[in-house]
């Protein structure tokens, strides 16, 4: 029998073999929850009693934290860590780690693949033409990108790349951050400012209280009526709801969407019903090569925890110093 157990929240994956496998290594069965609502997980937590907590969108709650009392470790298999409490962990002692880094690049091309599908109104044309309607005219205006302003709101690691992406094809860049330290090329600007300048607003900020509805009724209303919105960082930066009155008293052009709130929203409804809305499935993070160094990198975590080292990317390092 395993010396240890450890409780898989979810996974957007198809199997999880990878992190079993570095488990095992540790000696550590993986136990896999039938669903990711909290009430479930809270059952699970208490009948396993696991040391290690594997998480991926799932709400990693006070309450499932506390129904596991064995737990040293929980290991998100992502970036953000809104969905973890780890205040809470910190304060039982519980270290938390997450991969910060591993699919920057992707998410910058997908936010900058949105920009061009927006402007060149790619999918517009498309669904156009599918449904029998072949007319360039209907799809005007369709933009040169060349000379267009891209604006970026959190310049870390995905949005300096995605700074450099935009430059690449022409684009002008302004962005805005706490630090007010910006990439070669880009200029800084408030945000009131970046929102009437820019032809694009990319979200490339974590959310936090500080973030959360950022856009909203009072900043969409700033934002220039051609101009577009793309978010691929987390749903709860945009008010979802002032963004469909927003496009529908024609204060910005269309938005694309990767992350919402909830998470598979309701199409039936704007801002997603919205022909000038893209959607996306949560994918801007997706790439064999991504997904694979995520997996590896979460199970060296875990396995490095179980056998008494310190894991890479340690959020609360104030627990290792308890």
């Amino acid at each position: 029998m395993p010396k240890h157990k450890a409780l898989y929240t979810d996974f957007p994956w198809s199997d999880p073999d990878i992190e079993r496998a570095a488990l095992a290594e540790a000696d550590c069965e993986l136990v896999l929850s039938p669903d990711n609502k909290e009430e479930t997980l809270i059952a699970q937590a208490a009948e396993l009693n696991p040391v290690l907590i594997v998480t991926c969108w799932a709400p990693t709650t006070a309450r499932v934290i506390d129904a596991a009392p064995n737990c040293r470790h929980i290991a998100r298999t992502g970036i953000g860590l809104d969905n973890i409490d780890v205040e809470h962990a910190t304060g039982k002692g519980i270290l938390v780690t997450n991969v910060p880094d591993y699919c920057v690049r992707e998410v910058a091309e997908h936010a900058l693949a949105m920009v061009m599908d927006l402007g060149r109104k790619l999918s517009v044309c498309h669904h156009a033409t599918k449904s029998g309607v072949y007319d360039l005219v209907a799809a005007q205006p369709i933009y040169r990108l060349k000379g267009q302003t891209l604006g970026i709101i959190g310049l870390g690691a995905t949005g300096t790349i995605l700074a450099e992406l935009a430059q690449a094809i022409g684009m002008q860049v302004i962005g805005t951050n706490r630090s007010q330290q910006v990439p070669p090329g880009v200029t800084w600007k408030p945000l009131d400012e970046l929102l009437a300048e820019s032809d694009y607003v990319s979200l490339n900020c974590p959310l936090s209280d500080e973030t959360h509805q950022l856009m909203n009724a009072e900043t969409f209303a700033q934002m220039k009526p051609t101009a577009y919105l793309i978010n691929t960082a987390r749903g709860g930066i945009v008010d979802h709801e002032a963004l469909a009155a927003a496009l529908d008293k024609g204060q910005l052009a269309g938005a694309a969407l990767d992350v919402q709130t909830p998470e598979p929203p309701d199409l039936s409804r704007p801002p997603y019903n919205d022909p000038r809305v893209i959607v996306t499935p949560h994918s801007a993070f997706c790439s064999p090569q991504a997904i694979t160094e995520l997996r590896e990198r979460v199970g060296r975590q875990a396995r490095e925890f179980l056998l008494g080292r310190t894991p890479e990317c340690v959020v609360n390092p104030e627990v290792l110093d308890a």
